[in-house]
């Protein structure tokens, strides 16, 4: 007989409250202990962050699943789902589950980027403003290089957001654009929303340029990098630009939370292949003692990315 399935699924707002012992023992999303089974929540912060961050093992994953005390040891199955089939994973190590939009712990101030359903290409980036419980959900107007967009009743986008660990989407329709006394937009309340779980480092495909140097003297090269995460990139050019194990610095530029930032990284260079294409190689780069404000742009941007291709 099989070991059933072990997955990583978000903590929900009704599983858990101030002054009650733990009926499961919560992780982070690298499966990292945060608080042991039976310990006490203390405070408003402390719950607010294990709804953020923390995840629950589960074996026989099912979408929307309770969080159930654990008998005899072992942790509550599943009823629907076969416990040898685990939830859908993507070569990043992510898992989606359905979630509540009352499981949602959203602050003032989250960036939502809105995606028209008619028009995909047209995109904006706006600011959760606050809610009203099963009736709509106020964000700042959609603007363009600081001018208001139109917006039509009735309009509908996809909603995508990032937090934590979690990437979130949601389709809503505009109800209302009020101007007076200050822009900002109604829309509709979602009841579910789509949440895929990081479990691993995330890895987002990209078209960046960047300059590579190294060695001494100092050799740069122009090449594009093809996907990227936080501990380092893949990237392709016409020819080989130095031998595995080779150090120097990489130069990119990139956009996060709406502004255009100039990073400087140190990095390895840990394989040179001939690309798949056949044309030009591949090269895999690794990036060192990465400064914390650096990696809080790379964090930034790399989970900007992944919530905008959800």
């Amino acid at each position: 007989m099989s070991e059933p399935a072990i997955s990583l699924v978000p903590v929900r707002m009704g599983d858990i409250a101030i002054g009650k012992p733990l009926p499961r023992a919560i992780y982070d999303g690298q499966g990292n202990l945060l608080l042991a089974s039976g310990c006490v929540i203390e405070s408003r912060s402390q719950l607010d962050g294990l709804i953020h961050h923390g995840f629950i093992k589960d074996y026989g994953w099912e979408q929307g699943a309770p969080l159930a005390r654990p008998k005899e040891g072992l942790l509550v199955k599943a009823a629907r789902k076969p416990v040898d089939t685990p939830p859908p994973e993507d070569a990043n190590g992510s898992k989606e589950v359905v979630v509540a939009m009352d499981d949602v712990r959203w602050h003032v101030g989250e960036t939502l980027y809105l995606q028209q359903v008619d028009n995909t290409s047209t995109r904006y980036s706006v600011q959760l403003i606050g809610f009203v419980k099963n009736k709509s959900i106020f964000v700042t107007s959609p603007a363009v290089d600081g001018k208001l967009e139109f917006v039509r009743d009735g309009q509908t986008f996809v909603v995508r957001a990032f937090s934590g660990k979690k990437a979130y989407a949601f389709v809503a329709a505009a109800l209302k654009s009020v101007h007076v006394p200050h822009p900002y937009l109604h829309l509709s309340y979602p009841k579910e929303l789509r949440c895929t779980v990081v479990r691993r480092g995330v890895r987002v495909q990209v078209k960046l340029a960047a300059v590579l140097s190294l060695g001494q003297p100092a050799r740069d090269a122009e090449l594009i990098l093809t996907d990227i995460s936080v501990g380092g990139a893949s990237a392709v050019s016409k020819q080989v630009l130095g031998n595995k194990g080779e150090e120097g610095l990489i130069r990119l530029k990139v956009c996060a939370a709406d502004q255009d930032e100039t990073l400087t990284l140190k990095v390895a260079l840990r394989s040179v292949t001939p690309a798949e294409s056949g044309e030009g190689y591949r090269h895999g780069i690794e990036f060192l003692d990465v400064a914390s404000h650096d990696s809080l742009i790379l964090s930034a941007f790399v989970h900007q990315t992944l919530a905008e291709g959800l």
